[in-house]
């Protein structure tokens, strides 16, 4: 299957992570007398060492009219592609450019629509990163079964499967994902196109496109824009697309104007537990718990860092 990229037939791609290690258990049982805690109540009890502070030298900052959008990049996954995406950012190649398109319930898309724009130090293209070997990722591995592969879990905060059997591991197209696009050719992308994730999760792209990084604030500047009208939702003219003001490094940002993101680690207790009360929702609401949970529909959690207490 095709995806459109702007220049030469404008077709998208796809990346891929992974890794390997112990599933996390079903749910822990709750001390006698204790009630099971949801997952609000889970992450309100989280301990400040149960979060990770954004490295700006892997956070992108894409300002766009209605506010800032916030990326990390998965060097782990995606390295040459992520070096060149920095390159990018750093060169400013996409300041003044445009998304120029908006497909309902799959992709929003953004970057140079007459592909003229000079690249400076960085490359147009790249051999493409759809995989990569599994020795090496420590996988949180999920407890459940998933359609597309035999293991699933989380990188960090970046969901990600794994095949044992041939020993490789991949990135996977969960809601608020970015990847590089490219046309038929596997090598056609390197990071000048790039698209995020706006609907169900497109798990049929996965280790077909690179994937490189995710959202992790400021998706509903994305989600929201106005879908576009023509073919697979690419805006029919000029005037429609959104304009980028700025697509910088966090690390090329004064301190003081950059957003402290955190995000909850998953090599934790309390990820454990945030997984649990999510597979058997509590809240009164529920009345039928699912006992069972999707990687794409456990949003790892994001917060801006808490200001430091005052001095006593």
């Amino acid at each position: 299957m095709k995806l459109p990229s702007i220049q030469a037939g404008r077709a998208l791609s796809v990346l891929l992570l992974a890794a390997c290690a112990a599933p996390l258990s079903a749910a822990p049982p709750a001390p006698a007398g204790k009630k099971p805690l949801t997952s609000a109540e889970v992450l309100a009890q989280a301990a400040p060492s149960d979060w990770r502070t954004l490295d700006p030298a892997d956070t992108i900052y894409m300002e766009l009219p209605s506010g800032r959008v916030v990326i990390e990049l998965a060097a782990e996954f995606a390295p040459r592609h992520v070096a060149n995406v920095s390159a990018l950012a750093h060169g400013h190649y996409f300041d003044g450019l445009a998304v120029m398109r908006a497909q309902d319930n799959y992709v929003v898309q953004w970057g140079d629509a007459d592909g003229k724009k000079p690249v400076g130090d960085a490359q147009r293209t790249l051999p493409a990163e759809f995989e990569r070997p599994l020795r090496g990722l420590n996988l949180v591995r999920l407890p459940d079964a998933d359609t597309y592969a035999p293991q699933v879990g989380f990188v960090g905060d970046i969901p990600a499967a794994a095949d044992p059997a041939s020993g490789r591991a991949w990135a996977v197209h969960c809601y608020g994902m970015v990847g590089a696009g490219r046309d038929n050719d596997v090598d056609s992308g390197g990071g000048t196109e790039l698209y995020v994730v706006i609907g169900q999760a497109p798990r049929h792209l996965d280790r077909n496109v690179t994937l490189l990084g995710r959202v992790v604030l400021g998706m509903e500047h994305l989600s929201v824009l106005p879908r576009g009208t023509g073919a697979l939702g690419f805006y029919e003219h000029p005037q429609e697309r959104v304009p980028i003001k700025s697509f910088h490094l966090a690390s090329d940002v004064p301190p003081q104007e950059r957003t402290e993101v955190q995000v909850l680690r998953t090599d934790t207790a309390t990820f454990q537990a945030y997984v649990a009360a999510r597979r058997n929702r509590l809240e009164e609401w529920f009345k039928v718990p699912a006992g069972h949970i999707d990687v794409c529909n456990l949003p790892v959690p994001a917060r801006l860092r808490p200001a430091p207490p005052p001095p006593q």
